[in-house]
């Protein structure tokens, strides 16, 4: 498996565990859903490495906190129109600080990239069969942003005008 990070195309070295996963967890990297990973964080098990994956409908704030030093954490869309995610990603890189890898996973597709990525994502899990190098070239869609966002906090008629 591959994915987009920090516009590159890499080899995705993490495995997603669905909500409903059961048994027990495999060795390796683990993404995990936030609740699992909670409660294993401190004792992931051997041969094991967990980072958590959070839902849209699953609220940041109260763990934020906790998520600082991870080196990931992603973020679920389950359907194209759930735009949640982007507000949690916006939450943990301006509010909190994050500074690990912010993943987007799920339903998440080419025409979103650039608006993620302005968000403050800097990884994306795109469907089985998505042209990845095409999707690489979609984060510059656009020359310009008129609004402040995670990647350039100055509104444009801050940047023309000098201020």
């Amino acid at each position: 498996m591959q994915l987009i990070k920090d516009n590159a195309v890499v080899a995705d070295d993490w495995q997603f565990i669905p909500r409903d996963h059961e048994g027990d967890l495999p060795a390796g990297k683990l993404l995990v859903p936030l609740e699992q990973w909670l409660a294993l964080r401190n004792d992931p098990g051997e041969n094991r490495q967990l980072a958590p994956w959070i839902d849209s409908d699953e609220e940041v704030e109260p763990v934020a906190e906790q998520l600082l030093d991870e080196p990931l954490v992603a973020v679920h869309f389950p359907v194209f129109m759930d735009g949640r995610g982007f507000s949690t990603g916006r939450l943990l890189r301006e509010r909190y600080g994050f500074q690990g890898e912010l993943r987007a996973i799920g339903h998440v597709i080419r025409d979103q990239l650039f608006y993620l990525k302005r968000c403050g994502f800097n990884a994306f899990s795109l469907r089985d069969g998505t042209d990845l190098k095409a999707a690489l070239d979609s984060l510059e869609d656009f020359s310009v942003a008129y609004q402040g966002a995670t990647d350039n906090p100055e509104p444009l008629f801050r940047r023309r005008n000098g201020e």
